[in-house]
């Protein structure tokens, strides 16, 4: 695709064109409004890596909220903040060890993981609400553990395709990809 027209005359290649990020290595670029060129496997990336620190931080919040005895709703409040911060972390730490300063890199992950953690927490914690049981279940009873990983699984499939128009779009994960 020729995009000279509005580029000073140069053709140039939008894969190394700076000021286009992953927008351009993705296959398109943001302001061009081309079509979306993540693939699904880079989504599925993406999506793995916000769902394993959300898995982290949920399990241990509602861990957490068991052994002290605390009610459903300050379980799941903590379970949700800690989902957030183990998944910002992971994206947190990839950067900085890439040489971001802390501000930069607290930045790049606000930026690449907060929609993803937030459908991903969304759905996941509306199905275990909405599963007969799951909310009295105790962490030793199967129904407890099938609502949170039956959770993970549907948030999986429906954060998967959010991530893909993300990173398309030069939003989302594709903010990290330049750090790694």
């Amino acid at each position: 695709m020729d995009h000279t027209a509005h580029h000073t005359g140069t053709p140039h290649d939008h894969t190394t064109h700076e000021g286009h990020g992953q927008a351009g290595q993705a296959g398109q670029t943001a302001h061009h409004g081309a079509q979306a060129g993540a693939s699904w496997p880079m989504a599925v990336k993406a999506t793995l890596h916000c769902l394993t620190g959300c898995a982290i931080g949920e399990i241990l919040g509602m861990v957490i909220g068991t052994a002290l005895l605390w009610g459903n709703v300050p379980t799941m409040v903590l379970a949700i903040a800690l989902a957030f911060l183990f998944g910002y972390s992971f994206t947190l730490f990839a950067v900085r060890r890439a040489g971001l300063s802390l501000k930069s890199a607290i930045r790049v992950a606000l930026a690449a993981d907060t929609i993803s953690i937030a459908v991903m927490e969304f759905v996941d914690n509306a199905i275990i609400a909405l599963t007969p049981g799951a909310m009295d279940a105790h962490l030793s009873d199967g129904l407890f553990w099938s609502a949170l990983l039956g959770g993970f699984g549907v948030a999986f499939l429906i954060t998967t395709p959010v991530n893909k128009w993300m990173i398309g779009r030069g939003k989302g994960h594709a903010v990290v990809h330049a750090y790694h």
